[in-house]
C-alpha cells in the first residue's frame, strides 16, 4: 500500500501506526493575559480555510491511504435515544473491522480499525464487552450532553461513574455561557474539575463551537480549556445547527500549536459533526498536516467525531480497488 507520500509531504506509513506514548497535558495556571491576546481576525481565517480544498488534492494509491489513515483516527459513534446494546454490538464489530477484508486485502491494510468507539454512559459495558482485546478504547460523552445544564455535582458524578465502569476517554461538554459572558475563571474552575474527575481517563473538551458566537470566543474557550488540562479540545457536540467547519478548526489548531510551543505538551484536536464525506476528512487531515505537522496525524491526537463518515470512506476505497461504486446502503456503520 502506499505511503502518505509525495503528494502530501509526509512518509507516515499506514494503516499500521508506531505506538507513542505522549506526556499528557497536565495543565497550567490561568493566564488572563494570554486569554485576552488571543485573537481571530475571521475574514482572513475564511479566505485561509477557502483555499485548502483545491490545494491539497490527492488521488489514487495517495488518496487511498490518507483515507485508511482517517479512518485509523474516527471515533465511531452512536449517541441517538433509541441506542440499544445490539445496535453498540453492530457498531464495536464495524470498529473492529471498519473495511472488507477482500478490500482492505487488496489494498494491504489488515489490521486496520478505528480510533474509538463512543457512547452514552448506561451502553459503555456493552462496548467494553465487544471491544475486549481489541486495545480500542471506549469513549463516553458526560456532564449532561449535549447541553450540559444539569446541576455541576451531578456532571461531576456522571464522569465519576463512567470513568468507573470503564471508559478510557471522557467527552465532556463546557458551560457555553460561562464563554459568552467572559467568564473565563469560570470555565477554568470548571474544566480543572472535570479534568480531576476523570482521573486517568483522557478528557476531551466540547466546545459546542457553533454556539459560542464569535471565533475570538472559540480561541479564548480553546486556551482556557488546555490551560485547564484538557488532553484534546473538540468542537461540538453534533447537536448543534453548526458544528465543525474549517475555520473553527483553524482557530482551534492554532491555539493548540501556540500552547504546544509555550509549554511543550501537545493537546489533540477532535472536529464533531457534520463531517460525513471522504474528501471533507481529507481536507481535514491536510489542514492538520499544515498547521499542526505530522506528529498530530495519529489518533492519540487527532479524532473525527462521525458516524456516517466512515460508509462514505469504505465506498471510495471499493472504487479504488474495483474502479466501480457501490450504492451507499452496502456500507452501512453497523
Amino acid at each position: 500500500m502506499a505511503q502518505l507520500g509525495s503528494q502530501t509531504g509526509t512518509t507516515l506509513d499506514t494503516p499500521q501506526l508506531p505506538q507513542t506514548i505522549e506526556p499528557r497535558n497536565p495543565g497550567m495556571d490561568l493566564d488572563m493575559d494570554r486569554v485576552m491576546h488571543a485573537r481571530a481576525n475571521r475574514s482572513a481565517i475564511e479566505r485561509r480555510a477557502k483555499t485548502l480544498p483545491g490545494r491539497r488534492s490527492v488521488k489514487k494509491d495517495f488518496q487511498a491511504a490518507w483515507l485508511a489513515r482517517a479512518i485509523s483516527c474516527i471515533d465511531l459513534t452512536t449517541l441517538a435515544g433509541d441506542d440499544t446494546a445490539g445496535r453498540v454490538l453492530r457498531l464495536c464489530a464495524k470498529a473492529k473491522q471498519p473495511v472488507r477484508a477482500d478490500l482492505l486485502e487488496a489494498l494491504g491494510m489488515q489490521g486496520l480499525t478505528t480510533g474509538a468507539v463512543c457512547v452514552y454512559h448506561d451502553m459503555i459495558p456493552h462496548a467494553l464487552k465487544a471491544l475486549e482485546g481489541t486495545g480500542i478504547p471506549v469513549a463516553a460523552v458526560s456532564t449532561g450532553f449535549p447541553a450540559g445544564l444539569s446541576p455541576f455535582h451531578l456532571r461531576i458524578a456522571e464522569i465519576e461513574e463512567s470513568v468507573k465502569a470503564g471508559a478510557e476517554e471522557i467527552d465532556i461538554v463546557i458551560s457555553r455561557r460561562l464563554v459568552l459572558n467572559g467568564d473565563w475563571q469560570g470555565l477554568y474552575d470548571e474544566m480543572r474539575a472535570f479534568r480531576a474527575a476523570c482521573g486517568d481517563a483522557h478528557v476531551k473538551a466540547i466546545l459546542a463551537t457553533g454556539e459560542l458566537e464569535t471565533l475570538q470566543n472559540v480561541a479564548r474557550a480553546s486556551q482556557v480549556c488546555m490551560m485547564a488540562g484538557a488532553d484534546f479540545i473538540k468542537t461540538s457536540t453534533g447537536k448543534e445547527p453548526v458544528n465543525a467547519t474549517l475555520p473553527v478548526s483553524l482557530v482551534m489548531m492554532r491555539a493548540i500549536r501556540e500552547y504546544y510551543e509555550e509549554t511543550g505538551y501537545r493537546v489533540g484536536y477532535k472536529p464533531a459533526g457534520g463531517i460525513s464525506k471522504a474528501k471533507d476528512s481529507i481536507n481535514y487531515l491536510a489542514l492538520v498536516k499544515e498547521e499542526l505537522g505530522d506528529r498530530w496525524l495519529r489518533p492519540d491526537l487527532f479524532r473525527f467525531g462521525a458516524s456516517s463518515l466512515l460508509g462514505d470512506i469504505e465506498r471510495q476505497l471499493e472504487h479504488h480497488v474495483t474502479g466501480a461504486y457501490s450504492a451507499s446502503w452496502r456500507h452501512a456503520a453497523g
